[in-house]
């Protein structure tokens, strides 16, 4: 008769005390988790297949998953998954879908009613269109105009279920009924993924240039629910990754005059590769340019055209 070694199911218990929670995200949407495999110990003992069940010292453990990360070793990361059921208004769905890497399975109103749900803007925050950015916002109405838009808001989202439910009281199928319904309209459903492709997800979503809707469903899912299934790749995720910068060739090249006091030469420099331009005496920027900014300024350093 064969012999096996029997193995255990890799449980984490931090894990399994918040299965099927429903955290609340937006005005009604939510993030649970319906089920996950493997945790910290499995992207180890991906690495070090030899190892059975990996290192002996947590110690080490973490060593190696921080290095893993730091040096973009992946498919450790792709040995642990996770499936969420989530609600979220269509809108957002439509950038969550875009990430590719993920096993999905949605509600579906051609065969079900729509989710008698649809996600309301507050009166402080509607956010006006950025001038520099064609794809993002910057700051926000006054309360009464807010308090105009959400009304107007209320109204047209009342009028579309109204008209929805009139065509299925006539008898029209659902996939027709369902087709002037709005895109706040809130769409369920389950999302498995493995850890190297959440990650992907996560440190675009949770960036503050992205959407405030879809930010505040990777910053719960970050937050409340990787940090306690992975807690030593999070933090390596957060040390390498969200609260790291990544300097290109051109930065490197204008960020040595700068620390060298060479303002005026980092000015020239910045200007032949085309980060900025001087259009008259007037500095322009350009996209890199305003992310150079970004990066010095958080290593307490101004650009050297301020």
């Amino acid at each position: 008769m064969e012999q096996f070694e029997k193995l255990d199911k890799i449980k984490v218990d931090a894990l399994d005390e918040i299965l099927g929670k429903k955290f609340p995200v937006l005005d009604d949407g939510f993030v649970r988790v319906i089920d996950y495999m493997g945790s910290d110990e499995s992207i180890v003992q991906a690495a070090r297949v030899s190892y059975g069940k990996g290192t002996k010292k947590i110690s080490e453990d973490r060593g190696l998953i921080r290095y893993l990360l730091r040096n973009r070793h992946t498919t450790p990361f792709e040995m642990c998954e996770i499936k969420l059921h989530v609600r979220v208004p269509m809108d957002t769905w439509r950038q969550w879908i875009r990430h590719r890497t993920a096993n999905v399975n949605e509600y579906s109103t051609r065969y079900s009613l729509a989710i008698d749900s649809s996600q309301r803007t507050k009166i402080d925050e509607w956010r006006m269109q950025s001038k520099d950015n064609k794809q993002g916002s910057e700051g926000f109405f006054p309360i009464e105009i807010g308090s105009k838009l959400s009304e107007r808001e209320e109204e047209l989202q009342n009028f579309a279920r109204e008209i929805y439910n009139e065509r299925l009281n006539l008898g029209v199928a659902r996939e027709q009924a369902r087709k002037d319904l709005p895109l706040s309209t809130y769409t369920e459903a389950y999302w498995k993924i493995d850890l190297h492709n959440l990650l992907n997800f996560l440190a675009l979503r949770m960036d503050n240039h992205a959407q405030f809707e879809i930010r505040s469903y990777a910053n719960v899912i970050g937050n409340e629910i990787v940090s306690r299934w992975v807690p030593i790749a999070w933090q390596a995720f957060q040390d390498y990754r969200m609260n790291s910068m990544e300097l290109s060739a051109l930065d490197i090249e204008v960020l040595k005059l700068v620390i060298q006091n060479e303002n005026n030469k980092a000015i020239e420099k910045a200007i032949e590769l085309k980060m900025i331009k001087n259009d008259e005496g007037k500095i322009k920027l350009n996209r890199e340019g305003k992310e150079f900014e970004e990066k010095i300024s958080r290593l307490g350093l101004k650009a050297p055209w301020i």
